[in-house]
């Protein structure tokens, strides 16, 4: 992984083509018809960045035969930006694929291990990250040459002619005309791009002298929090990123400032890391950076590459790498496919994948950037860890591989004691303290009759507490029969069950000491009255239902039941059958309790602009549409016992325009935890059927992290979490509190028993069970060593 990338300032190589605004050639003229071949003969490229300069190489050196023309607006010398970050694989790549073009590059690398974060006069240096560099000028260069020695048609100062007209004339037209590229904008209903912009300014800058690690330092000043991003790009000169928030760029005034007075500002600010030495800059502005997604890359015999169809922000993806590593797939996939289309699609199929999940990381770390300053009270190292592992791509044990040392001082700065993961430090919530930060996370079991729970709740939540989980929460509970969700939903509405849950608590306690066991309390709203999940999710009964409640009238789905709007006498009915669950959960024997108020049921729908359309003083305003949430809150907490936990599951987003958004989250964590709130659940949508989440590798993390920074009550994140790995880097970075695993707990009951084995840990916060010890360490496979070599026999 790459923490910055070599590619310039957005917006400084790209800018409109007039002749696509207008002309007797519209520029959507629908491309010719493909070629039968996957080996065009003529080709067009746009764009002369070091993408379209590539493909132009490695298409010219696979068929000599071949004609490629490539259009440059800007002179050949001209280029933005400084250095060029590339990873081992790219350039692996480009050795297999062309080794005289990477001969040629590997004579000006720059190579070097360390990164340096230096934040309030102090320096933490974590090595082993293996980066190599070089000046962006000396990268064009080289392609140049190798073009122009393989005869491919170099046309600089020169604008490229229509793409239709192109794409007529051309049996492969290849647009790599950058972030602004006007070939994209001209087939937009085709491509259907995505255009993102974000919170900060930034701008790419030099120094005459070469850091001896990538640097990363934290100024703060009057206005605000700012950023270097710096790392060597030659023996003697560096690239320097200066990025800082929107409204900080402002108010330090940098908005009126000309290039000049900019440059030497960015100078004084980070004096000392630049040991008083100036900047220079190259054409370079303040930009915005924008994460560009398109839906499709190609279109006819026309294909996106690099900046046109995806960036990455700088902060971890470079921009020239994965332009360079386009290129390499597309000409494969050509060489490798019987006809266009197919290789196309296979290019598209091939890199879609790989891209996305580079830029679901890199919008992790631009997130994090943008959020800086939620993390500057943190203690020193664990901010530098929490800086390395932003991505969620460098994680705790990538880096104990790279460098243990560092990584045995965060863990020492946390309270780790000798030998033990972050994961297996204990916690306390009020009067309990859980051994381990693992939490197995609330799932239906779809399995009651009239709401009592049975064996295979039995076996599966004391499987669980088995396999030694610091809390295990049960399903969703409901205060109600017409609360359930479905048929098969448990229920804490009679004495009946609340007895057949104490078995269970029973079996957790005596069994399983030293595990934790939680209820979940809920009622479905306008959720209700659906077929179990494995016969048809959120879809009715088609017979026997009951009558459903919620904040307004609204069906979850077009063919759901409309839920009766609740009125002032049936909210107080339903406060108190919230807080007699409440009395038989205790009575039950359960440690905490969590009160649903997420995933659009019942509360849920109270708190969402979306789902709350009502007019009284349980709706319109976020304070409002809290109301009735914390008044059922307040209930059972006045008669949950004082020492035991209460937390609240919430949705932090619904993922959906117009829904709660990621600063009402925090002020909705923020009323809860005034009112008693121990912990919050943070997890998101299914508040609305046509919600668009984004999920990736801990994708709802970033919610809870800011949640536990900006309202400073303790959190649980969910979603997407699956490796002790991942657990391990968010306790450690101080992102979360304890981490809630669903999935991974179906596959694995042991999973955190496990983790511990699998990690050499054999301390308290992971104990096996007595009669499961002799399986705490994997179980020997059959032998496949032979016999070691003796002697050597020489002729």
């Amino acid at each position: 992984m790459m923490p910055t990338s070599g590619m310039p300032a957005q917006g400084a190589r790209d800018s409109a083509d007039p002749r696509l605004r207008g002309g007797s050639r519209p520029a959507t003229h629908a491309p010719r018809p493909q070629a039968t071949t996957s080996h065009p003969r003529r080709i067009a490229i746009i764009g002369g960045g070091p993408g379209g300069l590539y493909a132009a190489a490695l298409l010219k050196r696979l068929d000599p035969a071949r004609e490629i023309t490539l259009w440059e607006r800007n002179a050949p010398d001209d280029t933005f930006g400084f250095g060029v970050v590339l990873s081992d694989e790219t350039l692996g790549g480009i050795e297999h694929a062309d080794p005289q073009v990477y001969a040629a590059l590997q004579q000006d690398f720059v190579r070097w291990d360390d990164i340096d974060i230096v934040h309030r006069g102090t320096r933490h240096t974590a090595g082993g990250h293996g980066f190599a560099a070089l000046g962006r000028r000396r990268l064009l260069e080289t392609l140049h040459e190798r073009c122009r020695s393989l005869g491919v048609d170099l046309r600089f100062r020169t604008e490229a002619p229509y793409p239709a007209w192109l794409a007529e004339e051309y049996d492969l037209v290849i647009a790599a005309d950058g972030v602004h590229s006007t070939t994209r904008e001209a087939y937009a209903p085709v491509f259907r791009p995505q255009v993102t912009g974000h919170h900060c300014r930034y701008i790419w800058l030099a120094a005459d002298f070469a850091f001896d690690a990538f640097r990363f330092e934290i100024a703060e000043t009057e206005h605000g929090v700012m950023q270097l991003h710096g790392y060597p790009y030659t023996g003697d000169a560096s690239t320097v990123i200066v990025e800082m928030r929107e409204e900080v760029w402002r108010a330090t005034g940098f908005d009126e400032l000309d290039e000049h007075q900019s440059v030497e500002r960015c100078a004084k600010i980070f004096a000392d890391a630049l040991g008083g030495r100036p900047l220079k800059s190259n054409n370079s502005t303040w930009t915005t950076f924008r994460t560009v997604v398109n839906e499709r890359w190609s279109h006819g015999n026309l294909v996106l590459l690099g900046d046109a169809a995806h960036t990455a922000h700088f902060s971890i993806g470079s921009g020239t790498k994965l332009a360079v590593e386009d290129a390499l797939a597309l000409a494969a996939c050509l060489e490798e496919h019987p006809d266009l289309p197919t290789a196309l699609t296979a290019y598209e199929e091939e890199r879609k994948p790989v891209v996305a999940s580079t830029q679901r990381a890199a919008r992790a770390s631009l997130e994090w950037f943008e959020n800086l300053g939620l993390y500057l009270d943190q203690q020193p190292r664990r901010f530098a860890f929490n800086l390395l592992t932003r991505s969620r791509r460098v994680t705790h044990d990538n880096l104990r591989l790279r460098d243990p040392h560092f990584t045995d001082a965060v863990e020492r700065e946390f309270g780790c004691p000798p030998g033990t993961p972050p994961m297996f430090t204990p916690f306390r919530l009020r009067g309990l303290t859980l051994r381990n930060r693992v939490v197995v996370s609330p799932m239906d079991m779809y399995s009651a009759v009239d709401g009592l729970p049975g064996d295979l709740h039995l076996v599966h939540l004391g499987a669980r507490a088995l396999g030694g989980a610091g809390l295990v929460m049960t399903e969703m509970v409901c205060v109600s029969p017409q609360g359930r969700i479905t048929p098969g939903c448990t229920g804490l509405y009679t004495g009946r069950q609340a007895d057949a849950w104490r078995r269970i608590t029973d079996f957790v306690h005596t069994r399983a000491p030293g595990t934790a066991i939680g209820v979940q309390l809920g009622h479905s709203g306008r959720k209700g009255s659906t077929k179990l999940m494995w016969e048809g999710m959120d879809e009715p009964l088609p017979d026997g239902n009951w009558p459903l409640v919620a904040a307004s009238p609204l069906p979850y789905r077009p063919d759901s039941q409309t839920p009766r709007e609740l009125g002032r006498a049936q909210l107080t009915d339903l406060r108190e059958q919230f807080a007699s669950a409440a009395c038989r959960a205790a009575r039950s024997g359960f440690d905490l309790l969590e009160l649903h108020c997420a995933h659009g049921y019942l509360l849920s729908g109270f708190l969402s602009p979306l789902t709350n359309h009502r007019t009284d003083a349980y709706g319109g305003s976020l304070a409002k549409r809290l109301r009735f949430p914390l008044e059922v809150f307040d209930a059972v907490r006045a008669l949950w016992p004082a020492e035991r936990p209460m937390t609240v599951r919430i949705s932090a987003t619904d993922w959906a325009e117009g829904g709660t958004s990621a600063d009402d989250a925090v002020e909705i964590a923020r009323a809860f935890a005034a009112h008693g709130a121990d912990a919050i659940d943070v997890s998101t949508g299914q508040v609305v059927a046509e919600e668009r989440p984004e999920f990736g590798r801990s994708y709802q993390t970033p919610f809870a992290d800011r949640i536990r920074h900006e309202a400073g009550v303790p959190v649980i994140a969910v979603g997407a979490i699956s490796s002790w790995d991942d657990v391990n880097s968010l306790i450690l970075a101080g992102r979360t509190d304890l981490c809630a695993l669903a999935r991974p707990h179906l596959y694995d009951p042991n999973w955190t028993l496990h983790a511990a084995a699998e990690q050499g840990y054999t301390g308290p916060g992971a104990d096996w069970p007595a009669p499961y010890r002799a399986g705490s360490r994997p179980p020997r496979a059959g032998r496949t060593d032979g016999p070691k070599p003796r002697l050597t026999l020489t002729s």
